[in-house]
């Protein structure tokens, strides 16, 4: 029987459209500068999806990153962040998932692609400057950032998972495996998960890419040591999920066919962009709706959402189903996703 379990949402737009904290180029951390500028005001943004309950907390640190720290400047530090002294800032990020959730929340460590740390971000795209332009560069990065990651006090036991998250090309999939694989710090003690995303009309990733290719990408283990223990899609609209979802099942039912992953299937890790219809302008700078393109909310998102879960579920092939939101989902969309499910 599958076991469904509610993860929170979209940290940094629920900053912005409750708290109104405003992000732009000169906060390269989005919502991970909060834990330099005002960890009080991140603690009471996660605490209220803590309070929903969730059962899976992603920790402030999707975007956090060596260079990013290195770039922000405030009062404090009018120079930047120099890497000496980013792990504080890391394990403040931790701390304030756990004091947010309540008993028995797990709390995952967030771990973005190399686009979500430019300026512009680019994990909608997966267009890279030429120095992170290939799977080797990729390996090289990931694994100094996740080195990092792995330093915090305590982490293997803090954090019961680390979430490899939209990821938009496939030779990033490989290429953050293999930086996991090569951190002892967080593998083999933490469980892991990867998840895509699919933005466009099509159902392709950025680099264009399918579904069939990124869940082999995800899953052969000889392509990396680390196979994850989930699979997802997230920063997706609502209604893309159940042809993706179908892809997904017929692409690890392949695997198991062909003998190359064995034993139980993975977790299916869902969480998709809490919009009606608008797509992210990363150059404006906001959300808008496409040209053309009405809005779709004559059916709650929440609702769309239960009903692919539902649909999944009942097809009988996922163990475990972490279900929540991405971009826009706030906490309230959240609880009435729960009461849904739950």
């Amino acid at each position: 029987m599958t076991k469904i379990s509610i993860m929170d949402g979209g940290l940094g737009t629920s900053l912005e459209q409750n708290y109104g904290v405003a992000f732009g180029p000169d906060t390269p951390l989005w919502s991970s500068h909060l834990l330099v500028s005002d960890p009080s005001a991140l603690l009471r943004c996660q605490r209220d999806f803590g309070d929903v309950p969730v059962d899976v907390m992603l920790t402030a640190t999707y975007q956090a990153s060596l260079h990013g720290f290195a770039n922000t400047r405030t009062a404090e530090f009018p120079d930047g962040i120099r890497p000496s002294q980013v792990p504080r800032f890391l394990e403040a990020a931790v701390r304030i998932a756990e004091e947010a959730r309540r008993p028995g929340c797990a709390v995952a460590l967030s771990v973005g692609p190399y686009g979500a740390c430019m300026t512009p971000s680019q994990e909608y795209s997966g267009r890279y400057d030429a120095s992170h332009d290939s799977g080797d560069a990729l390996f090289a990065w990931h694994r100094e950032r996740m080195a990092v990651f792995a330093g915090i006090e305590g982490i293997a036991r803090r954090v019961q998972y680390v979430a490899l998250e939209t990821v938009p090309r496939l030779d990033e999939v490989v290429s953050m495996r293999r930086a996991l694989s090569a951190v002892p710090g967080l593998f083999p003690a933490v469980p892991f998960w990867v998840s895509c995303l699919f933005p466009n009309e099509d159902e392709n990733a950025p680099d264009g890419s399918s579904p069939e290719d990124l869940v082999r990408a995800m899953l052969d283990p000889s392509l990396a040591a680390a196979v994850p223990w989930g699979v997802g899609i997230n920063c997706t609209k609502v209604r893309k999920l159940d042809s993706l979802l179908r892809r997904y099942e017929a692409a690890v039912g392949d695997l198991v066919r062909e003998g190359i992953l064995a034993g139980e299937w993975p977790a299916l890790v869902l969480y998709p962009d809490g919009t009606s219809g608008e797509a992210y302008d990363a150059t404006a700078g906001r959300w808008e709706v496409p040209r053309g393109c009405g809005r779709r909310d004559a059916v709650p998102w929440e609702t769309q959402l239960a009903e692919a879960v539902r649909a999944t579920e009942a097809r009988g092939k996922w163990p475990r189903i972490l279900v929540g939101g991405c971009c826009r989902a706030r906490p309230s969309d959240i609880q009435r996703l729960r009461g849904r499910l739950l």
